[in-house]
């Protein structure tokens, strides 16, 4: 039997994610890094990595948004989910995360810390059922959700995409 968005939330106790789709934190190393010894962004100790599984179903969308940690994302199930990114210097990019190689799909990608991102099914794509891997580990200290008027002012060019990606 194939599976399905449903039997995954099930199967590992997914909740709803506060940018869109469902997500279960799986990692969160003991030991951590001290303030002193992490880069002025962060105002704390951060915990070395943390690690989730995170699940978009198709017409769903994890909302633009921005971390101070890179972020690995890797491909587990599902169809093709596309990770938009824009960089610091305003380039946007998308890239593809799944198992279609062939039609350049990514086991992993890296999002590079303080781009803003957001992700969502490729056409046609059911549901897609990745994981997160965050080092410094994630914080709610360090996410911000991104705000369309703001972004919009500041990268006019991907207007149509912010407001598309934003909640």
């Amino acid at each position: 039997m194939p599976l399905s968005a449903q039997e995954l939330i099930r199967r590992f106790a997914l909740l709803p994610h506060p940018e869109g789709g469902y997500y279960k934190e799986t990692y969160r190393s003991k030991e951590s890094i001290g303030k002193n010894a992490l880069p002025d962004r962060f105002t704390g100790d951060r915990n070395f990595s943390t690690a989730i599984y995170f699940l978009l179903e198709e017409g769903n969308f994890s909302a633009l948004h921005r971390i101070q940690s890179d972020e690995c994302w890797h491909f587990y199930a599902g169809d093709t989910l596309l990770v938009h990114l824009i960089r610091p210097n305003g380039e946007w990019e998308t890239i593809k995360l799944g198992n279609n190689i062939e039609n350049g799909d990514l086991f992993q990608y890296v999002v590079p810390a303080g781009c803003w991102f957001a992700s969502e099914p490729a056409p046609g794509s059911a549901f897609c059922f990745v994981g997160c891997t965050v080092a410094p580990g994630f914080d709610f200290a360090d996410f911000e959700m991104a705000e369309a008027e703001k972004l919009v002012s500041d990268f006019p060019a991907h207007r149509s995409m912010i407001e598309r990606l934003c909640r």
